[in-house]
C-alpha cells in the first residue's frame, strides 16, 4: 500500500507581525503575565488552528455516522505544545528563540491524532482532509509505507489552517498523526519505554519493541482482510 500524493502548492500567506525578542528562558505560560501578551496571542493562535481542524475532523466523522455504513475514525486527540516543549525544542535544533522563526520552523506546536480502524483509513482519512479548499497540505511522511527503523508505523502530514481573528486572518501549521488503533497502541507503550529508561534503552528491548511493530503490523494486515471478507469493502 502507497500513500496519496497529498502535497499541493500552498497557497500565499502573509508574514505574521510577531516580535523579534527572544523567548527562551521562559517557564510556562502562567507566569508571564502581561509583559508578554504577542506570546499569549501566539499560542492563543494555535489552540485556534487546533479547534478549527477538530471541526472538520467531527464534520466527517458525524456525516460517516449518519450518512454511510462505516466510520473510519475511531477517536481523536489534540495538544499544544506547552512553552518549555516550545524552547526544548528550540534548543534541540538550534532554532533563533523568535516567534517569526518559531512559526516558520517549528510545524508541531499543534498537534492532533486521529486514530482508525486500517492502514486504508488511515489513507481514506488523509485524503478526505488534503481535498479541502481551505486546508493547505504542506508535507506528509508516510511511516506506514517506510516505518521508522524502531518499528514506527503512522501517517504524519503538517497542513496550514486560516485563524480568523478580529482584526486579521493568519495560517496557522497544525500536525495530524494518522494511525490504527494497533499502530497507536505500539507507539503510547514505546514511549512509555523510553521515558522509563530515559532514552537509553536497552538494545534486546529495542529488539522486542521491533519485534511487536511487525507483529502489531500482520495483526493490522489480518484485521483489515476480515474487514474486507465480511464486508466486502
Amino acid at each position: 500500500m502507497t500513500s496519496p500524493d497529498l502535497a499541493r502548492p500552498g497557497r500565499h500567506v502573509g508574514t505574521p507581525q510577531l516580535t523579534d525578542q527572544p523567548v527562551l528562558g521562559l517557564e510556562v505560560l502562567e507566569r508571564l503575565g502581561p509583559a508578554r501578551p504577542e506570546l499569549v496571542r501566539f499560542l492563543l493562535e494555535y489552540k485556534f488552528g487546533i479547534e478549527e481542524v477538530q471541526t472538520k475532523i467531527g464534520i466527517l466523522q458525524q456525516e460517516f455516522q449518519a450518512l454511510h455504513e462505516y466510520c473510519p475514525i475511531e477517536h481523536v486527540s489534540s495538544r499544544l505544545k506547552s512553552p518549555n516543549s516550545i524552547r526544548d525544542k528550540i534548543e534541540r535544533k538550534n532554532v533563533q528563540a523568535t516567534l517569526p522563526a518559531i512559526r516558520s520552523t517549528i510545524t508541531d506546536i499543534a498537534g492532533l491524532r486521529i486514530t482508525c480502524s486500517f492502514a486504508s483509513d488511515v489513507y481514506r482519512m488523509a485524503e478526505s482532509l488534503g481535498r479541502q479548499p481551505d486546508l493547505t497540505v504542506l508535507h506528509v511522511k508516510d511511516y506506514i509505507a517506510r516505518p521508522k527503523p524502531n518499528g514506527y508505523r503512522s501517517l504524519h502530514m503538517v497542513v496550514t489552517v486560516p485563524v480568523y481573528l478580529s482584526s486579521s486572518v493568519v495560517e496557522i501549521p497544525v500536525e495530524i498523526q494518522l494511525r490504527t488503533v494497533a499502530m497507536d497502541f505500539w507507539a503510547s507503550l514505546e514511549h512509555k519505554i523510553h521515558y522509563k529508561y530515559r532514552n537509553d534503552v536497552p538494545d534486546d528491548v529495542r529488539t522486542q519493541l521491533r519485534e511487536a511493530a511487525a507483529t502489531a503490523h500482520e495483526l493490522d494486515t489480518l484485521m483489515e482482510g476480515l474487514h474486507v471478507r465480511v464486508h466486502g469493502t
